[in-house]
């Protein structure tokens, strides 16, 4: 991270919604950091910086909100973007791989040629919460042949435990709840 990371400015610009998207949830929203312009930097400049100088050759992103820090990063580091959907949202062939979450079973998908072999890979995301959508996305990537150089995340709800599903990974939370 930069030395002038400003953790506070960053929690500042995420708000809890109690009950969603059900009771007893306490929903982690991003929208308000994404709407100011300088949050938004701040965020994207220290997710950038979780490569710490490696070549990255594509970042993911996962669904959704990876979509929305992912194509920065990219941009930053000089690499592509590729979104890992949910199924049946991608046109053309697909890599796919199911994981469980928290209360159902789901299924992230990859464009096939999306990743080459020997591709080093971002993946960036929201939230890191129990781990099962990482830990699928980085099965999509090494099952293509890419190499998971690292894992950034914008906050870690560390009660969930996510980061243990992810050992073996250098995986960075830029905040943890």
């Amino acid at each position: 991270m930069p030395a002038e990371f400003d953790r506070g400015r960053l929690a500042a610009g995420i708000r809890d919604i109690p009950d969603f998207p059900r009771p007893g949830v306490v929903f982690k929203d991003v929208t308000p950091l994404l709407a100011d312009h300088a949050t938004l930097t701040l965020a994207v400049d220290a997710l950038t910086d979780v490569a710490d100088g490696a070549a990255i050759d594509v970042v993911v992103g996962m669904e959704s909100r990876g979509f929305i820090l992912g194509p920065p990063v990219a941009l930053r580091l000089g690499a592509g973007f590729v979104p890992a959907r949910k199924a049946g949202k991608l046109p053309g062939p697909t890599r796919r791989e199911s994981f469980t979450l928290e209360y159902g079973e789901e299924v992230l998908e990859v464009h096939e040629d999306a990743i080459s072999a020997g591709d080093r890979v971002l993946i960036v995301d929201d939230v890191l919460a129990t781990g099962g959508t990482a830990s699928a996305t980085a099965r999509l990537v090494e099952g293509l042949g890419g190499e998971v150089v690292a894992f950034a995340f914008l906050l870690e709800l560390a009660f969930l435990d996510g980061a243990a599903k992810l050992s073996g990974y250098r995986v960075t939370s830029l905040l943890t709840y």
